[in-house]
C-alpha cells in the first residue's frame, strides 16, 4: 500500500507506521506523512497499536521539534506482515488488530493467573506452617512448586510465540 492510497482502517495505518519505522522515523514525520490520510486521533491510535507489534522508541534520538524517534526490528515487522496476511485470509471481514491482540492478552492472563496461584499457595503454605499444620503447609508448598514449574514452562512457550 502506498501513501497515496487512503487507508480504510487503523490496521492499515499501523502497517504503514511499521513500514516507515523499519528505517526509523520521528513522530512528527509520521503525522505529516499520514495527515492527508487520517486524523490525528487515528494516527495516535495506530501508533499505540504499532507499539504492541514491536514499535519502540529510541530515547537518545529524541528531537525537540520532531519528537520521539520510533524504530521497529525487521523481524517484528515481517512477523506483523505475515500475521496480517494470514488473519486477513482467514477472516477478511473481522478486525485484524483485535484478532492479533486477543491471543497475546489471553497468554498474559494465563501467565498472571498461574503466577498468582503459585504465590498464593506459597503464602498459604507458610501460614499453615506458622499455625502448626506442617503437613498441610508442605502440601501447599508442593502445590506452589508445581504451579511455579507450570508457570515457567508456559512462560517459555509464550516467549517463543510472542
Amino acid at each position: 500500500m502506498t501513501l497515496a492510497s487512503k487507508p480504510t482502517s487503523i490496521p492499515d495505518l499501523t502497517s504503514q507506521i511499521l513500514a516507515m519505522a523499519k528505517t526509523g522515523v520521528y513522530r512528527q514525520s509520521l503525522f505529516e506523512a499520514l495527515r492527508p490520510l487520517a486524523t490525528q486521533r487515528q494516527i495516535r491510535a495506530a501508533i499505540a497499536q504499532a507499539k504492541q507489534f514491536g514499535l519502540y522508541t529510541v530515547p537518545a534520538l529524541r528531537d525537540q521539534e520532531l519528537g520521539t524517534y520510533y524504530q521497529v526490528e525487521g523481524t517484528d515487522f515481517e512477523a506483523f506482515q505475515q500475521a496480517a496476511k494470514t488473519l486477513t485470509a482467514l477472516s477478511p471481514t473481522g478486525d485484524l488488530a483485535e484478532q492479533m491482540i486477543t491471543p497475546h492478552r489471553a497468554m498474559r492472563a494465563m501467565l498472571t493467573t498461574v503466577a498468582g496461584c503459585s504465590l498464593g499457595l506459597g503464602l498459604l503454605g507458610g501460614w499453615c506452617f506458622w499455625d502448626g499444620q506442617a503437613q498441610a503447609g508442605r502440601l501447599l508448598w508442593l502445590g506452589a512448586l508445581v504451579a511455579g514449574g507450570l508457570w515457567g514452562v508456559q512462560r517459555a512457550i509464550a516467549k517463543r510465540v510472542m
